[in-house]
């Protein structure tokens, strides 16, 4: 940590000065009233988009359906849209510049459902979010005339692919100052988490064997299937020597195989997780070591081939304090920590861009969630929805407030806990540079309890019709 620049943490944030108290004020004028009352005007017309991409799933890198409604609607409330972004044919990005200067920030809608499965990860609410967040935020920043851009990105792939991996190694968040998105779970009514997740390793592992007639000549042969069998049975047994917040899991599959002829070839995909991203490379060896094993002791060949991974989710602090502050303070919502032990490419941002993915509950049945049918039918329904916008509302605010406020910003920067390399990155604009400059300084929103918000109804969209 040697290289790491010494500096001391600013100021607390939210600040208990009374006389910076403006977030709770509701005036003609007030940047969270903009807010609430676009996300209450679009409510109708994202829970349609939102049931259309729900019904019309789309697997990893073919969620063209989907790109063409959000594109749309995107275009239709004024953003310039590229679709094809960066070479990704579902990819696509929307933009909007308020004025001159500012920061950037980058808002993500992802897309694409599962095999076989659907949208039983909730990805249709993901993508209406980060739509509803962009032109509320750009409400906002019209109603207050602040400086800034906004960044939509439809990223593709999530579940499998890396859609985010490869727009962020070609440039495609190398302009923001911030990324925001969410994700459904399942969970206790009306709460959100701000926990990491895991980081995840996928492998592809085939075996190469000889055919051979099972019953006449089976020593002429070498069996694949058997090496794909020893590999499962070798990491079941590892799973006795397993920390219990890691995770193994694969499949096996093959090509034409038949009880009297020695399989020849099998291939099996393994997804390896870690709560961190250091832990999941010495967990990987232990891993790898079972399939050159298999491989050994049935004198086949094995050929491993690894996918990008996806780093744990480092959440920043200061983003997730202020987001915790709104969400429980203004929309009525509890917190927790507990992350989860899935995975999302987003992780991989987040190690380059401070950056907030706060989970949010929907309602299921037991033992209904994430990947289950019961999820998928639960992403359907208007508590689903609501709970999505009241998220959606909360980051919208949480976007403002970096753009706006210069110290709020220099917390978002300051609080990083991951590398020095990181570190570094984060810190690759001057305090002293004038993106940081031209902000009204007299703008500082708290989340105080002691705002104006007493007694307040709780916002929630007003539902003008049913789906």
């Amino acid at each position: 940590m040697s290289n790491v620049p010494s500096v001391s943490p600013p100021p607390a944030y939210p600040t208990s000065d009374p006389s910076r108290n403006s977030f709770g004020t509701l005036s003609e004028k007030s940047p969270h009233k903009a807010i609430e009352e676009t996300i209450d005007k679009l409510d109708c017309q994202l829970r349609q988009l939102s049931l259309r991409i729900h019904d019309h799933p789309e697997i990893m890198f073919h969620e063209t359906y989907a790109r063409d409604l959000l594109s749309t609607f995107m275009r239709d409330h004024g953003f310039k849209v590229t679709t094809g972004y960066l070479g990704l044919p579902t990819a696509w990005r929307a933009e909007y510049t308020q004025g001159q200067g500012g920061r950037v920030v980058g808002i993500n809608s992802e897309m694409d459902a599962l095999s076989g499965l659907g949208h039983a990860c909730g990805h249709n609410l993901i993508a209406v979010s980060g739509c509803g967040v962009a032109v509320a935020l750009k409400a906002a920043l019209e109603q207050t005339n602040t400086p800034g851009k906004i960044i939509l990105l439809g990223t593709p792939a999530e579940e499998s692919g890396g859609g985010k991996i490869l727009l962020l190694e070609r440039g495609g968040f190398e302009e923001m100052d911030f990324c925001l998105m969410c994700h459904p779970a399942p969970g206790p009514s009306h709460s959100f988490d701000l926990g990491s997740s895991n980081a995840m390793q996928t492998f592809e592992v085939e075996f190469f064997g000889q055919s051979a007639h099972a019953g006449a000549s089976p020593w002429e042969g070498t069996n694949a299937l058997d090496a794909a069998f020893v590999a499962y049975s070798s990491i079941s047994l590892l799973r006795q020597q397993m920390r219990p917040d890691h995770r193994v899991h694969g499949i096996v599959s093959g090509k034409d195989w038949v009880p009297n002829v020695i399989p020849d070839y099998s291939k099996m995909r393994w997804i390896v997780r870690a709560p961190t991203w250091p832990e999941l490379e010495v967990f990987v060896k232990r891993v790898q070591n079972c399939f050159q094993a298999a491989a050994l002791a049935t004198s086949c060949k094995v050929n491993i081939k690894s996918e990008a991974p996806y780093f744990d989710l480092n959440q920043n602090d200061a983003l997730a304090g202020a987001f915790s502050s709104v969400m429980t303070e203004r929309y009525g919502m509890s917190a927790s920590s507990n992350g989860t032990s899935a995975s999302t490419d987003f992780g991989n941002v987040s190690y380059e861009i401070p950056s907030l993915h706060p989970l949010f509950a929907i309602p299921t049945s037991p033992n209904g969630g994430n990947h289950t049918p019961a999820f998928e039918k639960a992403a359907a329904t208007s508590e689903a929805h609501a709970a999505a916008m009241r998220i959606t509302c909360g980051l919208a605010n949480i976007a403002f407030l970096g753009l706006k406020d210069d110290e709020f910003y220099s917390q978002v920067r300051f609080f990083i806990s991951c590398s020095p390399e990181s570190f570094l990155f984060y810190s690759r604009k001057s305090p002293l540079d004038s993106t940081f400059l031209n902000l009204d300084k007299d703008f500082v929103p708290s989340f105080s309890k002691k705002s104006e918000l007493k007694g307040e109804t709780l916002f929630a969209p007003v539902t003008k019709c049913e789906f």
